[in-house]
């Protein structure tokens, strides 16, 4: 995967398949000028979603085109609506520049929390310009295809208590409520996801996690740019700690005899997804 021009924290690979991979949490690099103001580099890195990248890697191999951006959603988050608005009114969640962890612990020290100005550089420096690859590689891959599909890739601990109850399903699969793509796309990927039942893993769609803003502002199912997020639970690959978090055991490595079973399910997931793109 190659860096873009002169932003060497952006990666883009580019595939003929109509298909496109984007990953916004994986980074961890975050600016000396930032990381001073915060209370703790392991807390700031802690809601990375980790390894997703390695896990989804076999994706190059079948010419996916992939975007991915280094920078860690703590220095800012590139699945959040720029405008601030929230995409879960009335449910707990991070911001923009997240304040918090997802555990609500504070990331920046006394008095050095973002303020507005702050905020706004930070959209120019880092989010513009991941999306701006975003919205080219689409019209590249649409000038080729009929459709095509976008496919945001992310993973969360499968117990966080402030944003959800109980354990969560190893697939979580989000379509903003079947807006972003087409009923066909979301029942064959529920299907595939659901044949992983007698190996252990579950599933649900557009439960607590609906799809983000990637989903929400590419999905046109109508003008052919079909978008869904697939939100994995990190047990379904990782060896998740039973014991409470720390730099001593978090991130765990990646794990991969643990992947294997998770990665043959989402291998055919998407072949799935250029399969539909490649006859709608």
């Amino acid at each position: 995967m190659s860096a873009t021009g002169e932003t060497p924290w952006l990666a883009v690979r580019e595939g003929d398949a109509p298909l496109l991979l984007t990953m916004p949490h994986t980074g961890t690099t975050i600016p000396a000028g930032i990381e001073v103001t915060l209370n703790s580099g392991w807390l700031a890195r802690k809601d990375t979603d980790w390894w997703i990248d390695r896990l989804y890697g076999f994706a190059l191999q079948i010419g996916v085109t992939v975007v991915r951006t280094d920078i860690s959603r703590t220095v800012i988050d590139a699945n959040r609506d720029p405008s601030g608005a929230s995409l879960y009114p009335g449910a707990a969640t991070t911001e923009l520049c997240p304040t918090t962890t997802f555990d609500g612990e504070p990331l920046y020290r006394a008095g050095s929390t973002p303020p507005a100005a702050e905020i706004e550089a930070r959209r120019r420096e880092y989010f513009e310009p991941y999306h701006r690859a975003v919205q080219a590689q689409l019209a590249r891959l649409r000038s080729r295809h009929r459709a095509v599909v976008l496919y945001d890739c992310h993973s969360i601990r499968s117990r966080v208590p402030r944003l959800f109850d109980g354990m969560l399903p190893h697939f979580n699969l989000g379509t903003f409520n079947g807006k972003s793509c087409a009923p066909a796309l979301t029942a064959r990927v529920e299907e595939l996801c659901d044949g992983g039942a007698d190996a252990g893993f579950s599933r649900v769609t557009n439960g607590r996690f609906k799809g983000g803003y990637t989903t929400r502002h590419y999905g046109r199912p109508s003008e052919g740019v079909h978008a869904l997020q697939m939100e994995l639970a990190c047990r379904g690959y990782l060896r998740e700690p039973a014991a409470d978090l720390g730099p001593e055991n978090w991130p765990c490595p990646y794990d991969e005899v643990l992947a294997s079973p998770l990665r043959a399910i989402l291998g055919r997931v998407l072949e799935a997804c250029i399969a539909f793109a490649s006859v709608t």
